[in-house]
């Protein structure tokens, strides 16, 4: 090999080291990586940074919007009605996954799952069933749908991109249709008849606390000492690590939210939510003294106070920062009273607890704490406990004309894909569904930059001749194997890698391996690029090679190894159907 190859090589493997550590956001680590090779001379300027240019993000952050809308609007808000009664697991499963797929078969998915999730945690409290039995088969729903057509995920809208690149037709509206239609139906069914039998009962972190509200929340009252007198920052009760001071009672009023300047008075009642170590630290503190409890509603904390579930995501600045080293408290106007990973609550001081992706906060702060955050990058989705009331409004119906005109005008050829994608936004905006904050604010610009980076990385990956390498290695392993054997092999190795990094960085490298590959055994790209596409969108194995998955790991309460008991055998169904049809629709004919 070429230096340009073996230096190619060291930098995808230290990418995908650093990617996997998720020590530093994937779309810096992605961007970092491209501009070492183009100031080493791997690649240049127009190859460095080509997907800056490409249709690739610009459509998905088109959709981004749209599925922004479809969350403000309230046109998930359906759902809970939709869901209506239990009627037994497997029916009430059967029911929910058609509704979530219907939604992501045209919307990026993550946004789906992120509107969807809170009313099925909120359904499914109320119905007094456990979350858990519903939200892993909601991300692996959307997931399949995602394979239905074009636009269903960024990873099929990222691998016809790659195409185009290639010198071939980018994926039509309804191609992946073929392929994508049946391994979702038979996904689905797999979901359906496995996952009672597999997946135990998880508590989530509502549970556990509404086990056990004693452990968050206490009464305290002030005594003559040293606290009568003395404002809430000079008692020194401002910067308890782990405990947050709710309310004050005084002579039957409540004081809520309490500012920093508040003076306290003998007799006050103080209302402390925290961990339970800490709520034990603060009655030994000197001019308090412990008072009976009072009844605690988790769904409505107090005066201007409620409880929240804050799943953290991949890119969030909260990564690998402690609560104490983030200002939490100041920075979202809300205090951390519990975290919860896999499936376990946290010991310890939470101040010191170093945070990682995927992890759920509860989070005790104003009413207006999700309108805020939900949609920023710091949290991939955010549920109230004690449920919600689902926005409603007739601007809804206005979603629906977009994502259908979409769908019939990229059907039947009218418009170019990327041309709906820019109209979208510009209808929803000319027709105030949403506001030009709002939809900046739905377009997760860490996946646009990562994704058009990664076009960069893949123009280096063939451009060194280390795709050519990789292709003649697969080429002469699995000759005797011929095409079939290739394509399996190379479907294989995607759903592999991307369990490790992100799928749409994993679908990239890939297609230049994919279509270097499908040169070395003279036959057409194209089928490749499917399987790629496939296989990089249908993660069931870790909760952490999709988003959704790490989305409803927190909220559920899951444990890592569900995911592998739960998502092997849609894994093994998603091989076996996508393997079997691709040949049939996309023959391993000559180029």
């Amino acid at each position: 090999m070429s230096w340009e190859a073996w230096f190619t090589l060291a930098v995808v493997i230290l990418t995908v080291a650093l990617m996997i550590t998720e020590r530093y956001p994937p779309s810096v680590v992605m961007l970092a990586a491209v501009i070492v090779l183009f100031l080493a001379g791997v690649i240049d300027a127009s190859q460095a940074f080509i997907g800056f240019s490409s249709e690739a993000p610009i459509i998905i952050a088109g959709l981004y919007v749209l599925a922004g809308a479809a969350e403000a609007t309230g046109a998930m808000g359906m759902l809970a009605n939709w869901l209506g009664r239990d009627r037994g697991e497997r029916r009430n499963l059967m029911r929910l996954l058609a509704t979530t797929a219907g939604f992501s078969s045209i919307m990026n998915n993550t946004t789906v799952v992120a509107a969807v999730a809170p009313p099925v945690v909120d359904w499914a409290r109320r119905q007094r069933l456990s979350p858990s039995r519903y939200l892993m088969p909601t991300s692996f729903a959307a997931l399949l749908a995602g394979l239905v057509t074009a636009i269903g995920t960024s990873t099929n809208i990222t691998v016809s991109g790659q195409m185009v690149q290639a010198g071939m037709a980018p994926i039509a509206f309804f191609e992946m249709t073929k392929v994508g239609l049946p391994v979702a139906v038979i996904g689905v069914v797999v979901v359906v008849v496995t996952l009672p039998w597999l997946l135990p009962r998880r508590k989530d972190a509502f549970e556990e606390i509404s086990d056990d509200a004693r452990e968050y929340v206490v009464q305290m009252q002030v005594t003559d000492g040293p606290v009568d007198g003395k404002t809430v920052e000079e008692a020194g009760l401002r910067h308890l690590q782990g405990v947050f001071l709710v309310e004050v009672e005084r002579d039957g009023d409540r004081i809520a939210p309490v500012t920093p300047d508040e003076r306290l008075e003998a007799g006050d009642r103080l209302t402390f939510a925290g961990n339970v170590e800490m709520v034990i630290d603060l009655q030994k503190m000197r001019g308090l003294q412990s008072t009976e409890q009072q009844h605690f509603d988790l769904g409505d904390a107090g005066m201007g106070q409620r409880f929240f579930e804050a799943v953290i995501g991949v890119t969030s600045s909260l990564v690998g920062e402690t609560l104490k080293d983030a200002d939490f408290r100041a920075r979202y106007n809300g205090a951390v009273v519990a975290i919860h990973r896999d499936g376990e609550r946290v010991a310890g001081k939470l101040g010191s607890v170093v945070l990682r992706s995927g992890d759920v906060l509860v989070v005790l702060a104003d009413p207006a704490f999700r309108r805020t955050w939900g949609r920023r990058s710091d949290f991939l989705a955010i549920a109230p406990l004690g449920g919600t009331n689902p926005i409603r409004t007739r601007k809804a119906w206005w979603v629906y004309l977009v994502g259908l005109a979409i769908v019939l005008l990229a059907g039947i050829d009218a418009l170019p894909l990327v041309k709906l994608a820019v109209a979208a936004p510009l209808v929803l905006l000319a027709f105030k569904i949403l506001s030009p904050s709002e939809a900046r604010q739905s377009i997760d610009l860490n996946v646009i930059v990562l994704i058009a980076a990664a076009f960069g990385l893949g123009a280096a990956v063939s451009e060194s001749g280390l795709a050519e390498q990789i292709a003649n290695l697969f080429v002469t392993v699995l000759g005797g194997f011929g095409a079939r054997g290739a394509l399996l092999a190379i479907f294989l190795a995607t759903m592999l890698l991307t369990t490790l990094i992100s799928h749409n960085a994993a679908a990239i490298l890939m297609c230049s391996i994919g279509f270097a590959t499908a040169a070395g055994f003279g036959i057409d790209a194209r089928p490749f690029a499917i399987a790629i596409a496939v296989a990089a969108s249908t993660d069931f194995l870790t909760p952490v090679g999709y988003q959704t998955n790490t989305m409803v790991m927190g909220l559920g309460g899951y444990r890592f190894t569900d995911f592998a008991k739960v998502g092997f055998p849609i894994s093994i169904s998603v091989i076996v159907v996508a393997n079997l049809v691709i040949p049939l629709f996309w023959p391993l004919a000559p180029a």
